[in-house]
């Protein structure tokens, strides 16, 4: 643990692994997954026999488990990573052990895939069998580059009508960005502000919990929550308890009802790709680059550090465009 901060409060591992992640401010899905690796790791280092604390293993027990992982589970890359950086975590944020040979076990490297990609007659066609909520967060992720659950996380006071821009807070990395607000979604992107006015009006009418504001904001400011510009752009249709405080309260909208639409909308559209709500992104970027923007400005839009992961989407220009010849071709006969 670092010097300064203070230490978990509860003396149970998992007890205190919650209370460092909220400390530092992780979000509730980090919290979950980092919750349930360091629960697998204290379980399966026991296999049958005494349980054990955490500090009583060592690199022995590490390496063993994320060998494990990857010999009889043959978990991905991306999981083999997740598992060791919630393990990492324990160690050094929540038991304060700083153990040198953490330093020496080596991440599996993920494998550079080329994305996905629609061409524009396919999201045309994906977006034309899609309708109502779901629709119109289809196309401001196609047409924003926006991430899911930067889309379902918007907040009122950040989607700019008079400048036509839209600010994604505590994005990936814990930055913000700017992106455009597309011109031909700005009707739409007015009825659904008013339509969540309404909800949030009915809400404060019935003294309900307000909404979720991050870093303990409501601490300082008791009321934050129930103000009209921290409410959801696409508020839930229902309550829900929040699993960390225990207050009922309005979310957004549930992310699997867009996973959903759009999934039904692929078959109906008749595409074979392999799609997902993020190839929208892909899209989005890859479209702009074949329009003729400049990477650097798709890279501020993406909201990616390294324009190197940027650089991805001009291979998929590459393969889409076929500007090379086939030696085939040049044959006079076959």
């Amino acid at each position: 643990m670092k010097p300064g901060t203070p230490p978990p409060q509860s003396t149970r591992v998992l007890d205190q692994l919650r209370e460092r992640i909220r400390y530092m401010h992780y979000s509730l899905s980090t919290e979950q997954v980092y919750v349930y690796w360091v629960r697998f790791f204290i379980r399966w280092a026991a296999r049958g026999g005494e349980m054990r604390h955490p500090r009583d293993l060592g690199a022995p027990d590490v390496e063993a488990f994320l060998s494990m992982l990857a010999t009889e589970r043959k978990v991905s890359a991306s999981t083999h990573n997740q598992a060791l950086s919630a393990v990492l975590f324990l160690y050094r944020e929540v038991l304060g052990i700083a153990l040198p040979w953490l330093d020496n076990i080596n991440r599996p490297t993920q494998k550079r895939r080329i994305p996905s990609v629609l061409t524009k007659d396919e999201v045309a066609g994906l977006l034309a069998h899609m309708d109502g909520q779901t629709a119109l967060l289809a196309r401001l992720l196609y047409g924003t580059g926006m991430r899911l659950m930067e889309g379902m996380r918007l907040r009122i006071k950040d989607v700019d009508f008079d400048r036509h821009v839209i600010i994604v807070r505590e994005a990936k990395g814990g930055k913000d960005r700017v992106v455009m607000m597309p011109h031909s979604l700005a009707s739409a992107l007015r009825l659904q502000l008013l339509a969540s006015r309404a909800q949030w009006e009915a809400d404060r009418q019935a003294q309900r919990g307000g909404v979720e504001t991050p870093h303990a904001l409501e601490q300082k400011y008791p009321k934050v929550g129930h103000t009209w510009g921290w409410f959801w752009m696409f508020p839930s249709p229902t309550l829900s308890i929040d699993p960390r405080s225990g207050v009922e309260r309005r979310h957004h909208l549930y992310e699997d009802r867009l996973q959903r639409s759009l999934k039904k909308a692929v078959v109906l559209a008749g595409i074979h790709k392999t799609v997902s709500v993020h190839t929208l992104r892909h899209s989005f970027a890859t479209h702009l680059l074949q329009a003729g923007t400049d990477i650097r400005t798709v890279q501020e839009l993406l909201g990616h550090s390294d324009v190197s992961t940027t650089m991805i989407y001009t291979h998929v220009l590459k393969v889409a465009a076929g500007g090379t010849t086939s030696p085939l071709d040049s044959l006079s006969t076959i």
